[in-house]
Formats: C-alpha cells, sequence, structure tokens
C-alpha cells in the first residue's frame, strides 16, 4: 500500500537510486555545503511529481553519510565532494532503505488514532513529535535530518509550530521542506528557509525516469510528457491509471460538438461511479479540466499545442477555439465546471450524475 508520500504504483522517493532533471537544484545544494553555507532549512518547490521528494531523500542520505568537510583527510584542504550520490551499499543507505536510520525523520499525513482512517492534514502532534526526536538523538552529537513532505499539508497550528523550531533551530539538524504551493505557507516559514526551485522535466528525461520506475512508456512517452507538464509524477500516474485512453475518449467525445453522443457520455458516466474506481474518477475531472484548458489556450494563442495528445486533437482544438472569444468562453466553463466538480466530490454527489452535468455543460459551451 502507497503513503500519502508515494504515487501508488510507484517506487517510494527513498528507494529512487537517481533523480534527473534537477542538476542546477544539486549543485546550488553541493556548492553550500562546500562553502560552508550550509542552511538550517530548505525549501524545495515546483510542481508536484517533479522530483522534489526524490531530492531531498538523496540530500539526507547524502548530509547523513558525508562527514563535515573539516573532519576530511590530513594534509591540506579538504576535497569538496561532487555528488549528492551515496554507493548503495553505504550503511546509511541501507538503513535509510530499511527505514531504520536514527538520524532521519520523516513528517507526513498520519491516520487518525480513533478512525484510523489518512487525514487530510499534517496535525501539530506530527511537527511536535520532532521535539523528542531532537532531544533523544542529541547525545551522540550526530547530524540530524527531518523531510516533510509536503509542508502544503500542515493545519495552522502544525505550522506555527514548525515556525518556532525553525526559529530556534536544533544543533546539527537540517530541515527539508517539500512544498509544490509555496506561497500558501506562512511567510515567516519561507524567510526562514532557502529555496531550492526544481524544474519540469523534457521528455527525455522523463524517459529515464519512467525507466528508472519500471513503467514501460514506448511510443506513449511523448504524449504523457505532453499531457503532465513535465511532471513525472503525473506522467507516471496517467501511465498507471491508463489516463491516455481516458483522454482520447474524451477528444473523441468532443469531435463533434455540438452534436452531443449522449451514449458515449453515459458510458463515460457510469465507468466514473463504479466501485473502487475513485482513483479514476477523480483523474477523469483532472483531463476534463486539463482538455478545456488547452482549449481555452488554444484559442488565446491561436495555435494548437505541438504534440498531440490523443487522435484528431490539433484539428478538434482549432475549431472548437478558433479565436479569442471561444477561449474565454472555454476558460469560464472550465473555471465553472472545476468549482461545480470539487464541490460535488466533497458533498458526495453521484459521480455519474456529476460527470454527465460536467459534459452536458461542455456541450451547451460547444453550441454558444
Amino acid at each position: 500500500m502507497s503513503t500519502p508520500d508515494q504515487i501508488e504504483g510507484a517506487p517510494h522517493p527513498r528507494d529512487t537510486a537517481q533523480i534527473f532533471g534537477q542538476d542546477a537544484a544539486q549543485h546550488a545544494f553541493l556548492e553550500a555545503f562546500a562553502t560552508g553555507r550550509l542552511h538550517h532549512a530548505w525549501l524545495l518547490t515546483g510542481p508536484r511529481g517533479i522530483g522534489k521528494a526524490t531530492l531531498a531523500w538523496t540530500i539526507a542520505r547524502f548530509l547523513l553519510a558525508t562527514p563535515p568537510l573539516e573532519e576530511d583527510g590530513l594534509f591540506g584542504a579538504p576535497v569538496p565532494p561532487k555528488t549528492l550520490t551515496i554507493d548503495p551499499d553505504h550503511p546509511v543507505s541501507h538503513r535509510i532503505a530499511a527505514g531504520a536510520e536514527p538520524g532521519l525523520k520523516s513528517i507526513t499525513r498520519t491516520p487518525n488514532p480513533k478512525t484510523e482512517r489518512m487525514r487530510d492534514q499534517i496535525v501539530v502532534e506530527d511537527i511536535r513529535a520532532l521535539a523528542g526526536f531532537f532531544q533523544l538523538s542529541a547525545a551522540d552529537g550526530g547530524r540530524r535530518v527531518v523531510i516533510i513532505d509536503a509542508a502544503d499539508d500542515m493545519n495552522a497550528p502544525a505550522a506555527n509550530a514548525l515556525l518556532k523550531m525553525l526559529e530556534e533551530p536544533p544543533e546539527n539538524a537540517t530541515l527539508l521542506l517539500i512544498s509544490h504551493h509555496p506561497s500558501g505557507l506562512l511567510p515567516t516559514i519561507r524567510s526562514r528557509c532557502r529555496t531550492l526551485r526544481l524544474n519540469t522535466l523534457p521528455a527525455d528525461d522523463m524517459a529515464r525516469a519512467f525507466d528508472q520506475a519500471g513503467v514501460s512508456a514506448g511510443s506513449q512517452a511523448k504524449a504523457l510528457a505532453e499531457l503532465s507538464g513535465g511532471s513525472v509524477g503525473a506522467a507516471m500516474r496517467l501511465s498507471l491509471l491508463d489516463g491516455l485512453k481516458t483522454y482520447a475518449d474524451l477528444v473523441a467525445l468532443v469531435q463533434h460538438l455540438p452534436q452531443f453522443d449522449r451514449a458515449s457520455a453515459l458510458k463515460m458516466a457510469e465507468t466514473a461511479a463504479a466501485r473502487g474506481g475513485e482513483a479514476k474518477r477523480d483523474l477523469l475531472f483532472e483531463l476534463i479540466d486539463l482538455l478545456l484548458s488547452r482549449l481555452a489556450r488554444s484559442g488565446a494563442m491561436g495555435l494548437a499545442p505541438g504534440i498531440e495528445a490523443a487522435p484528431g486533437e490539433t484539428a478538434i482544438l482549432k475549431r472548437l477555439a478558433p479565436n479569442q472569444a471561444s477561449a474565454r468562453a472555454w476558460a469560464e466553463v472550465a473555471q465553472e465546471t472545476g468549482a461545480r466538480a470539487r464541490h460535488g466530490r466533497a458533498v458526495n454527489l453521484d459521480p455519474a450524475a456529476l460527470v454527465l452535468d460536467t459534459l452536458i455543460k461542455i456541450s451547451q459551451t460547444a453550441s454558444r
């Protein structure tokens, strides 16, 4: 079973051997380490699924396995490390892989002990538990590393508790905060962290990341890169949940708009309502939103995306979004249907009715 900091069906970030496409962030951290400017708190930012967690676990492994530079060597200036990579056979690597490294603490959302259901927030008790971690580990004087994945999930009391810790950081401690939306964090938390901004991945780096995870993208690699926006995590989710087929079905459904294929729409709605299909249902709404966004962008820019994510998509986008006025209409319906879908899922509306209502709204927009 996957955890809140892991994509279902993909390896956990601690087990990912190599990070791709994030050389600038790695070099920035290595330079800080080599020049003695290692900050006590780092904020790893960027879109979801581009390797922030993998980099955090890589940094944690590096810090716990690499002695301070002043202890390196007996003659002359110490040689700074050239890479964050640590040998898989290193004892620290083995302990981290086994979840038995005493110098490392990972904070994620936890189950509610009363209901045993996973909380949707990191609560204050999760952050306060760090005080005991630092106290128990202070005796040996070694380095301590904390990974918070994701800092966006902290509720207000948890964020305030973390802020106090950042204001008076424990000795020899490094906190690694992963954030997909750093603007939502307390400004005082952001100001006490050094930021490492990670970039979306080009198609070739995504293909290499897929190979490492044991996921075969094959001829779908370009379409996955296009729909995921350069996020390998999003692309992996699309691949594992058959998202490309779902998107192709959506494109086929809008192909003849404003003529509405009610039978196909009903079939899509019934599939979304199937028991145990919550993940695919959530993905369907995301793909509907993505299609509407691509329509709006196509009309606003006067050209379709350079890569087709489904057969015939380019011609369909050009026909349904020929100008700026159509772009505004598609942007408005995207906002309206997205808000309705979020509300409907929050209050457990019938998913089949919610999907069908969304598709009908798209058809009505095409008619206008």
